[in-house]
């Protein structure tokens, strides 16, 4: 399924405590709120689609934007308007819908106090994967953590990072968000630094420790969030040698990324990937997204490896794609239909996607023309098989983990398809089936909204469901531990 992104050009934005007073920072959430929450319901297809895959978009629509203005008092900086933004783009449990600054942002790897101390999510609970050298009365690594401030650590999770930091509905939101239990990241709407968390090693009984802040020098978040979460390379595309055997490193769906080289690369290696040995294709941490689709990226590789007469016919069909009719809908298809034309390496490579295009605008015209709410189009058709053998004379592991995600998930419902394929390695993002994204700045101009304008209502992967390995494909090891996971893998071909 293609993922046509607007083409968005970054725009700087240096938010300093002097730009505005806390008074201003507060007007422009409650300008921005006002802004996504009518966007949204002026052009989501969730607003007007049945089902129960919409259901949270219209309970929180309004309820969240009453929850986020409530909050709106607190906003005193640029980073309260960034995560007072986050938090109402969140509660709607759809990773297609997000509102981010449109300058440099925190990063991973900020933070304004911590305890010389980074958790992660474990097995289903908090375990504690850091603590810096020299570090007084701290837990051990792999101690528990039972609660902090008096309060049981599911419920004080919830309060600290659940839409604030990522979706603790999912598992890859727990991993992700989990190395700031215990930090404080300059979010005026959470408690920061605990003072005091309870700790259990093994089956001893827990044990209070008081949690005191200890100075930052340089390194030290992403030091300790480093050894939490597995991070990619500097070099998202790659192939290396592993074990004997091919391991095709791709790390990032970004346009960014060097693709022409890479493609280059996998094809002059083609024959070494389709030998009986099998090879590793690693798509930890592959976010990111092309100027049109992340989704082609994923596919060009595929048929690089297997070839397109193998892979069309085990190609998912697309079934029924569902569009919300509005002015503003349309606008978005006939400005990327214009971008489409505009390039020419595009016209020349995808005509059928520019064809697809053009009958989509001419459907918004028809349906606006009539009054309808929705439309309906079919999309790409299941090909029947071409009887191609299988040019992949092994067997294939397709590593995953909570970093996978958009086209990544996408490439995914292909691979799972081909013969000798296994998925490993823990559960990926999820999205939701509202795709295709719109971006509008908002008013202030320091942040950006996006969300899914068209419905996959048939796609066979469910609204918010991930890629979970199957049991004995499940690395229970430390993620960011590179040596471990390779000697895991590597069993996996015995």
């Amino acid at each position: 399924m293609n993922r046509f992104l607007t083409a968005v050009s970054a725009v700087a934005v240096m938010i300093s405590a002097t730009a505005a007073s806390a008074q201003d920072f507060r007007a422009l959430a409650q300008t921005d709120l006002n802004a996504a929450r009518d966007e949204l319901r002026a052009n989501h297809p969730a607003a007007v689609i049945p089902g129960a895959a919409g259901d949270t978009f219209r309970s929180w629509i309004d309820a969240g934007l009453a929850d986020a203005q409530g909050r709106v008092g607190q906003v005193n900086s640029g980073d309260a308007h960034a995560y007072l933004m986050r938090y109402y783009a969140a509660g709607f449990r759809d990773s297609n819908i997000s509102i981010t600054p449109t300058y440099e942002g925190l990063g991973p790897y900020f933070g304004t106090s911590w305890p010389g101390v980074a958790t992660g999510w474990r097995n289903g609970r908090y375990e504690v994967t850091y603590v810096k050298p020299g570090v007084r009365n701290a837990p051990r690594a792999g101690d528990v953590v039972v609660s902090c401030n008096l309060t049981p650590i599911e419920e004080y999770a919830r309060a600290k990072l659940d839409r604030w930091e990522g979706n603790l509905d999912t598992e890859a939101g727990r991993v992700t968000s989990a190395p700031y239990l215990l930090w404080n990241r300059n979010n005026p709407f959470v408690s920061g630094l605990p003072s005091t968390c309870e700790f259990q090693r093994g089956r001893g009984r827990p044990r209070a420790v008081d949690l005191r802040p200890v100075p930052i020098t340089p390194g030290d978040l992403e030091a300790a969030y480093r050894a939490t979460v597995y991070m990619p390379p500097a070099t998202p595309l790659n192939i290396e040698t592993v074990n004997g055997r091919p391991w095709v490193h791709v790390h990032s769906f970004a346009d960014s990324a060097g693709w022409d080289a890479f493609n280059s690369l996998v094809e002059g290696q083609a024959a070494a990937l389709r030998g009986p040995q099998g090879f590793v294709l690693d798509l930890r941490a592959a976010a990111g997204s092309s100027a049109y689709t992340s989704t082609a990226r994923g596919y060009g590789l595929a048929n690089r490896i297997w070839t397109p007469e193998f892979t069309v016919s085990r190609q998912p069909a697309a079934g029924e794609i569902t569009y919300r009719a509005t002015p503003g809908n349309r606008t978005w298809y006939a400005e990327t239909l214009g971008r489409m034309q505009a390039d020419p390496r595009f016209v020349q490579e995808a005509g059928p996607v520019i064809q697809q295009t053009q009958e989509i605008v001419a459907a918004f015209d028809a349906a606006l023309a009539s009054g309808q709410q929705t439309f309906t189009l079919p999309g790409r058709a299941a090909v029947a098989d071409t009887g191609a053998a299988n040019p992949v004379q092994g067997p294939v592991v397709v590593l995953v983990d909570a970093g996978c995600s958009g086209g990544c998930l996408d490439t995914l419902d292909l691979l799972t398809r081909l013969p000798n394929v296994r998925i490993a390695g823990s559960t990926t993002a999820t999205d939701s089936i509202f795709i295709e994204p719109t971006v509008e700045r908002l008013p202030s101009n320091y942040s950006d909204l996006s969300y899914g304008h068209k419905a996959w209502t048939s796609r066979q992967r469910g609204n918010n469901q991930p890629f979970t390995p199957a049991q004995g494909l499940t690395y229970t090891g430390n993620p960011a531990d590179e040596t471990a996971v390779r000697a895991w893998v590597a069993t996996l071909f015995q």
